[in-house]
């Protein structure tokens, strides 16, 4: 094939990965009450869980990024595909106590070292070798290939609640979900093993014909941690996983327990906080990369001040989140959430390549997720530990707390603002 039509083929099957990719992520939070009913896992177990899960992502996508510099990035990214999606399939077969080579091993040690390292560990490398390869391929079209392929990332995430409860109603427990994820990314994976090709004439790690020679893991650890702005734009950066963390993890246990008696279903939970705080969020990327582009030539912290206001105005949302009295409210302030959310999440990257040297951009963004994820991470345990103690009471704490991060991750980047912005 071509390669002006092959690179369109490349886009589609990195689409299709990257929409398994994140509703694999997100089907965990959705399946909670059943893993829990039936493992006897308590909400401080799954909190430990989550948190595992943000570690490795934080601790491998930087070592990820390294390796898609020096080997094939095919085979990078089909290896982390089938090896994340037979991880997905064993989740589904774990039992109350496994016996593996005559040890005992409780269902908590199990799903730790499935869902945090084995399915985190997996889908860290497809990120920096897909958008290196993808990169690769698209040169005059990167734009609009980039905004395709983080397309798909919404779509996966708000198709996740509305998968399973389809897929729960056809195979009846969670178990034969998780199952059916990891299958289908199997031969997905089997596909790409043919389909999926390096781009001819360049180096198995360039990702662009402009970027510079490639640096150091220490010099690039010294041009991020030595520049205080971009240290100010990663304390947003934490507060956006914290509150997203939060809500991916717990958002659907939250709603059932809080508006049962309001006869809101665990089906209607799954598929409505999922679908629309997601496309809200998704149309909010869309607009606020336009007026962000429409104002920061001329204004270059306009991006910062955008990304300020989005947090300021996040922070009291997500407090009535926690604290709504009814369900039509509670799907009102997720959708405002997705909003402020998209509206700082189209400028995450470009914020940090502000002012960050381009020789350093690629390393630069392993070490901005390793700091985001190592501390936003901890989110998950903090909700799992509150309603452990206070119940729904413990989550509207929570959100409470996470509104509270936004402010704090504002008034830091404004140091940025202010002081430190070149």
């Amino acid at each position: 094939m071509k390669g002006r039509c092959y690179k369109w083929v490349v886009l589609a099957l990195l689409s299709c990965a990257y929409f398994f990719h994140q509703a694999d992520r997100a089907i965990f939070g959705v399946l909670t009450p059943e893993i829990q009913s039936e493992l006897g896992l308590d909400d401080i177990h799954l909190g430990w869980i989550n948190l595992a899960l943000s570690w490795t992502i934080a601790v491998v996508t930087p070592l990820a990024g390294l390796l898609a510099a020096r080997v094939s990035r095919k085979w990078l990214i089909t290896g982390s595909l089938i090896f994340w999606s037979v991880a997905t399939c064993l989740i589904g077969v774990v039992g109350d106590v496994w016996q593996i080579c005559g040890v005992a091993v409780p269902a908590f040690v199990s799903l730790l070292a499935l869902r945090a390292l084995a399915v985190g560990g997996g889908e860290s490398f497809y990120g920096p070798a897909a958008m290196a390869l993808l990169a690769a391929h698209h040169r005059e079209t990167r734009s609009l290939a980039f905004s395709v392929h983080q397309a798909s990332l919404y779509l996966g995430l708000m198709a996740s609640g509305w998968i399973v409860a389809v897929l729960l109603g056809v195979l009846s427990t969670w178990r034969n979900v998780f199952i059916a994820f990891g299958a289908t990314g199997f031969f997905l994976g089997l596909v790409f093993v043919f389909a999926l090709k390096e781009k001819v004439g360049g180096a198995a790690g360039s990702s662009s014909a402009t970027e510079g020679p490639s640096v150091s893991f220490r010099e690039a650890l010294k041009a991020f941690f030595g520049n205080p702005s971009a240290l100010f734009a990663t304390a947003g950066f934490v507060a956006i996983v914290c509150a997203n963390n939060a809500y991916l993890f717990w958002g659907v246990k939250f709603a059932v327990l809080k508006f049962t008696d309001a006869g809101i279903t665990l089906a209607s939970a799954k598929t409505e906080t999922m679908l629309w705080h997601h496309v809200f969020a998704f149309a909010a990327i869309l607009v606020g990369g336009v007026i962000t582009d429409r104002f920061v030539k001329g204004r270059p912290r306009f991006r910062l001040g955008f990304q300020i206001v989005s947090l300021l105005c996040g922070a009291p949302v997500l407090v009535w989140l926690g604290f709504t009295p009814n369900w039509a409210s509670f799907l009102v302030a997720g959708s405002a959430y997705g909003v402020f959310r998209g509206f700082f999440e189209v400028n995450t990257h470009a914020s940090l390549f502000d002012v960050i040297p381009p020789a350093y951009r690629s390393t630069g963004v392993g070490i901005f997720t390793l700091v985001a994820f190592l501390f936003g991470g901890l989110s998950g345990v903090l909700m799992g530990a509150l309603s452990q103690k206070y119940g729904v009471h413990g989550f509207e704490i929570g959100f409470g707390i996470m509104g509270g991060a936004y402010v704090v991750g504002a008034l830091i980047m404004m140091i940025s603002v202010f002081f430190t912005f070149k």
